[in-house]
């Protein structure tokens, strides 16, 4: 029986969290839906129990969560974006199909939950960096969605006894991240074009600043979140980031050095819903997870060029 389930296991932190578990020799359950996950994604990881379905059936989440000890729930429609534009397909991959899975996972005796929040729920309070203590607020339906999770998560644990952790991501990024959706995080499109030749778009002047947080350092936070003492962690909610920030004109820079292109990017008028800057302070997960980052910016971003260089992809993706 397996004692893991990953949510968006064919999504890109999903899959990467599903990956490292199961080269600790782990036994893991992954669902997806693909709404936006890749069936290719799920290479590598035939030793995975895998379900396709949807987290908004109440009886799919029961099937997922039979039998297993802890949760890492990933899944969600994770663009500012597309929840601008389509507000009740956001509620329901986010805030409903969260609650179905705690349900499911209150009667089917799961002892921890580790949810992915986003640090989309600060909004654009000018305050950095970014404390846990501060007062949400946030700008987006996916940030509201994402938010209302976290809140069922605390009340899951207080009310009911189940172990939850939140996990508030800042910008993740690294391999396996999707270039091709008008969605996805803005250095997959950034690599993807820029090693192709083609010029890359920044919406607004550049100047906005972001944590980036590399895949690697997120994955291992999870797995602390799953091993930590209850009395520590349970009821908890902590950012997940560098503690660093950049802004994307000097990123473009950085990505000119390693990509080799030549050109310069496109700049087109700010998206509705994006904050102007971001950055996290981590010192809640030092001291409950004992967490320090251990690949910066730069080698992330190194890393993920790498991979796209030696992973084939499209022709040409959309802006970010």
């Amino acid at each position: 029986m397996p004692k893991y389930l990953v949510t968006g296991a064919a999504g890109f932190i999903g899959r990467s969290i599903a990956a490292a578990l199961l080269k600790r020799g782990q036994t893991v359950r992954g669902i997806d839906n693909f709404i936006t996950g890749k069936r290719a994604n799920l290479a590598g990881l035939e030793a995975m129990e895998f379900l396709e379905a949807d987290l908004a059936d109440p009886d799919a989440c029961r099937h997922a969560c039979a039998g297993v000890e802890i949760v890492f729930h990933e899944a969600a429609l994770a663009s500012v974006p597309r929840s601008v534009a389509d507000p009740a397909s956001t509620n329901r991959n986010c805030v409903d199909a969260t609650l179905n899975l705690l349900l499911a996972a209150r009667e089917a005796g799961v002892r921890r939950l580790v949810y992915a929040g986003s640090s989309s729920a600060y909004g654009d309070a000018p305050t950095l960096p970014k404390h846990e203590e501060m007062s949400p607020n946030p700008i987006s339906p996916y940030a509201v969605a994402k938010l209302a999770g976290e809140h069922y998560m605390r009340a899951f644990t207080r009310v009911y006894g189940l172990e939850t952790v939140v996990l508030r991501y800042f910008n993740v990024f690294g391999p396996y991240q999707d270039p091709t959706s008008h969605y996805s995080g803005v250095l997959a499109v950034f690599c993807r074009k820029m090693l192709a030749g083609e010029q890359p778009t920044i919406f607004g002047d550049g100047e906005q600043s972001r944590d980036f947080t590399y895949i690697d350092n997120v994955v291992e936070g999870n797995l602390l979140a799953a091993a930590a003492p209850a009395e520590k962690v349970a009821g908890q909610m902590m950012n997940l980031a560098t503690g660093a920030r950049i802004t994307l004109n000097q990123t473009f820079a950085i990505l000119c050095e390693l990509t080799g292109y030549r050109g310069q990017p496109a700049y087109a008028a700010p998206r509705s819903g994006d904050i102007r800057h971001s950055l996290a302070d981590i010192r809640r997960a030092q001291d409950l997870l004992g967490y320090r980052p251990a690949v910066d910016f730069r080698e992330g971003l190194r890393r993920t060029v790498e991979w796209c260089r030696a992973t084939p992809g499209p022709p040409s993706v959309a802006p970010p």
